[in-house]
């Protein structure tokens, strides 16, 4: 069996993701698993090595993916001339960089809709700078369903054992809390119990997270769960779906990483954000830095696949060589599993 293509976009041409993309292709074990290729800017690529001596590989550049090589010492870039280097301005928002972050994203989507790679992965691109630019999307999230065409997906967050999908995402909390309905939390539910049969895992434990307080203890603190979450999870129920809930959202968290769930449906975007990077983010106090960034943002629901880093542009770290790959590494290595099981 040949190993899967994974198309990897360089997130905005401005933040860590060239460096922690160039720092990905220095470990072999990736090109054992599958066959990786970059898409962004080759002149980037090039100024951020001379900035970082220790990052320096062998570029590749292609104008489509049959030319690619897929070996280990040198990194595959298709090439997409969209960033003048004498203009980007690192570690700040800017439209140009903003306009070619949004341009890679929507080529290996492409890519992916036309077969020629088997899953897209995602570094970090800046709202702002994109929405300067003249693209008005919340995020990575909302592209993809827009150029897929797909009303029906969800985000799923995941560290180590600890997985999270969201009934909403980016919008305001007084809207999310609207948004908590019977048939948007049953497809949530739906959408989980396949993407861990997906990913290896036979009879999926889904968690299902209250949105009041104690699950709103019999009423007391709001309706949302009798009127719209207990009923949706009595209908996966008779769908065959192994899930609990309403679980009180203090609770349901430190459950599945006891292994009490394998997937947690959250009510809206923090909800499920903060215990992910609570555990995933670790940040050094005596050195200032961060020691540890892991964790993978996967959009389910899509005709292809998408994972993603699970932070930001940190445009304050820029060029220092202390950016993490760990996020980058572990969102191939997701999508990897996703493309072979699909």
């Amino acid at each position: 069996m040949k190993l899967p293509i994974i198309a990897i976009t360089m997130g905005d041409p401005a933040s860590i993701g060239p460096e922690i993309s160039l720092k990905a292709f220095k470990h072999e074990e990736l090109f054992e698993k599958c066959r990786p290729f970059i898409v962004g800017d080759v002149s980037v690529l090039n100024y951020v090595m001379e900035e970082i001596p220790d990052l320096k590989i062998k570029l590749n550049s292609i104008s489509e993916v049959s030319e690619a090589k897929f070996e280990f010492g040198s990194m595959d870039v298709l090439d997409m001339h969209l960033v003048d280097i004498d203009k980007l301005k690192f570690g700040q928002v800017s439209a140009m960089a903003g306009d070619a972050a949004y341009k890679y994203v929507t080529t290996v989507i492409d890519l992916a809709m036309n077969k020629e790679v088997d899953a897209t992965v995602t570094n970090a691109l800046n709202k702002e700078a994109m929405n300067l630019a003249g693209h008005h999307f919340a995020g990575h999230t909302e592209i993809y369903a827009s150029r897929t065409g797909t009303k029906n997906y969800t985000m799923m967050l995941a560290h180590e054992n600890l997985r999270v999908v969201h009934v909403s995402t980016h919008v305001s909390l007084k809207r999310a809390t609207e948004l908590v309905k019977k048939p948007r939390v049953l497809e949530v539910i739906e959408i989980a119990n396949k993407a861990m049969r997906q990913l290896g895992i036979s009879n999926p434990k889904i968690g299902v997270a209250g949105l009041n307080p104690h699950s709103s203890e019999n009423g007391l603190f709001g309706d949302e769960e009798e009127k719209e979450i207990i009923p949706a999870i009595n209908a996966a129920k008779d769908e065959g779906i192994d899930v609990t809930g309403p679980v009180p959202p203090d609770t349901v968290f430190p459950k599945a990483v006891g292994g009490w769930f394998d997937i947690v449906v959250a009510m809206y975007h923090d909800q499920g954000h903060i215990p992910i990077k609570l555990i995933g983010f670790k940040y050094d106090q005596k050195t200032k830095t961060w020691g540890n960034v892991s964790g993978v943002n996967i959009t389910l629901g899509l005709p292809i696949i998408r994972t993603s880093v699970d932070h930001g542009t940190a445009f304050d770290q820029v060029l220092t060589g202390k950016a993490n790959d760990i996020s980058l590494l572990n969102s191939i290595d997701y999508a990897t599993k996703l493309a072979i099981n699909k």
